[in-house]
């Protein structure tokens, strides 16, 4: 049985600062993915962003559209406060099922890993919608089973597989080189992108 994971949930966890999966600050395989682009005004989705290091990077390097969406409002004040420039409109306090928008690259940053297993499938359909045709949801997975009943939740490669496949084409899909240090041999590295197709 999974605890109600709802903003109170979340904002709990916040304020007790239980967050031990920040890494507090933008994880090398990110940061180097976003180093290739060279496009700034692609429009760009951080879900489930927490603390939300990768926008911060993403925001100080040029990218004119990145938004962040957390449940909770806690993070998203705090990310205005360190970074009074970010544009208020592009902090998103909501539910990331209830969100409306149309990306061309979504990052995933220990967001799968924060819904409950059961929500899998809904939350591929949801990435399917979000996404432009051809754009990409591109990030990290544990491929590693926490047994646990509540966040962070693991999975496997076939798993992962068997649920992205559902509404995305699986690009890339293997063992992250280049994780930090507490999750190294413990990562998936996912591009997957949204077929042209696709309604």
């Amino acid at each position: 049985m999974y605890p109600s994971l709802d903003e109170n949930y979340w904002l709990s966890r916040y304020q007790q600062n239980q967050i031990g999966w920040d890494a507090g600050e933008v994880t090398i395989p990110l940061k180097q993915y976003l180093d290739q682009f060279h496009d700034y005004g692609v429009e760009i989705l951080i879900p489930g962003a927490g603390n939300a290091h990768e926008a911060a990077y993403a925001f100080q390097k040029g990218f004119q559209h990145v938004h962040v969406l957390d449940i909770a409002d806690e993070p998203l004040n705090r990310f205005q406060h360190r970074y009074p420039q970010f544009p208020t409109a592009h902090l998103h306090h909501e539910n990331f099922f209830d969100h409306r928008g149309q990306y061309d690259l979504i990052l995933e940053q220990t967001f799968f890993c924060a819904l409950c297993p059961n929500l899998r499938n809904d939350y591929v359909k949801k990435m399917a919608q979000l996404l432009k045709p051809d754009g990409m949801l591109v990030g990290l997975l544990f491929d590693v089973q926490f047994g646990r009943n509540e966040p962070p939740f693991g999975g496997t490669k076939e798993e992962y597989v068997n649920v992205f496949s559902n509404a995305l084409e699986i690009l890339k899909l293997e063992p992250c080189y280049n994780s930090i240090g507490p999750r190294r041999g413990k990562e998936l590295f996912l591009m997957a992108k949204r077929p042209s197709g696709h309604q």
